[in-house]
């Protein structure tokens, strides 16, 4: 089947990651960052979760930002807000020694550009938790920027999360079509590919990182050097 667009997770599909080593690495450089303001490192984390834990549960009524930054400054203080700028330099610069808590994909860059010849249209569908400054970091680490895609999704962005399947239905929407002219290629069993099936998308589960909540569902799947010979077949 010929899709219109072509979407891509971002951490465990184009970016390779063991989560778990990743949020160590990222969430130490990131609490670094808050010490030298007053922040101790276990309140602070603790507050940033909670935020991360209203995003997920966001309803679309407000961005994904707004959600987060009323919970963490509702917890830690309205002056907090004040950081903002801080935490958005932190991820241009500093952010970056977190590549070393990454895997390298010099794939990436050509599934991506494949998939533009391809579809009309290509989208970042990563999970919208970070600033524009972070996803733009990231994909940097695999030779990519915001400007390869059509759509990027982010916590400014959009207000809702994987594994909501409406994530993947307000995507549809902006790019005015019809889910089933739309592909989802990821890790996550439940994140990408069943959240993205929900929504009625057609899905590709890519093996190297795989996030598995059970049986591997009945879509296509496999490596990602697979998956290029699958693009390409397209």
């Amino acid at each position: 089947m010929q899709f219109k667009a072509i979407l891509f997770d971002l951490d465990g599909t184009l970016l390779p990651m063991d989560y778990d080593e990743f949020s160590k690495g990222y969430f130490h450089l990131l609490t670094k960052t808050a010490a030298p303001y007053g922040y101790e490192p276990k309140s602070f984390l603790s507050a940033m979760m909670q935020g991360v834990e209203a995003i997920v549960k966001n309803d679309g009524k407000v961005k994904n930002a707004t959600v987060f930054w009323n919970v963490f400054a509702g917890i830690l203080g309205e002056k907090i807000r004040e950081l903002d700028p801080v935490f958005d330099n932190f991820y241009e610069t500093e952010f970056h020694k977190a590549k070393a808590f990454t895997g390298e994909n010099p794939l990436a860059k050509k599934a991506v550009y494949l998939a533009k010849e391809k579809a009309e249209k290509v989208v970042l569908a990563t999970n919208p938790l970070f600033p524009e400054s972070a996803v733009s970091s990231r994909l940097s680490w695999v030779g990519l920027s915001p400007e390869d895609f059509d759509l990027v999704t982010d916590y400014d962005s959009i207000g809702f999360c994987k594994p909501n399947p409406a994530y993947f239905s307000k995507i549809v929407e902006t790019l005015n079509l019809s889910p089933n002219e739309c592909l989802m290629i990821g890790n996550n069993t439940a994140e990408d590919i069943k959240a993205a099936t929900a929504a009625g998308l057609a899905c590709y589960l890519v093996t190297d990182c795989l996030i598995a909540d059970g049986p591997l569902p009945d879509c296509e799947k496999g490596t990602f050097n697979e998956l290029l010979t699958f693009l390409n077949s397209l």
